[in-house]
């Protein structure tokens, strides 16, 4: 079970860090990603971490601004927000990646949390 936590209402400009957090006893199997929700849109690939957390991926929207990290020991994954823009509003979710097809996509995850609200003010 995937919990997602640390959203909250910014100015622009702002930062956030948001974490994950897996109750179970093989996170450190999985490679985790964070997707984003906006209201009236498609839920969007945001960034992943492999399973060492040595190799990540981001979209180029977030890229330089966003930044994932894992703690196995901790059965955590963050995502460390900085320099955050209006159009980054959203409910943001983790998920860990089934094993097989592109991390970019979301049919490829399963286990999905309950998402964190992130609301950027101009």
């Amino acid at each position: 079970q995937l919990q997602a936590s640390g959203g909250g209402l910014v100015q622009a400009g702002g930062s956030l860090r948001l974490s994950c957090a897996d109750s179970g006893r093989t996170f450190r199997s999985y490679v985790m990603g964070w997707f984003r929700q906006a209201p009236g849109k498609d839920r969007e690939f945001v960034s992943a971490i492999s399973r060492s957390g040595v190799t990540t991926y981001y979209a180029d929207s977030v890229k330089g601004r966003f930044t994932i990290s894992r703690d196995n020991a901790k059965n955590t994954v963050y995502l460390q927000m900085n320099t955050l823009k209006p159009e980054d509003t959203a409910v943001y979710y983790c998920a860990a990646h089934r094993g097989s097809g592109s991390y970019y996509y979301d049919v490829h995850y399963g286990n999905w949390g309950q998402g964190t609200q992130v609301t950027v003010s101009s």
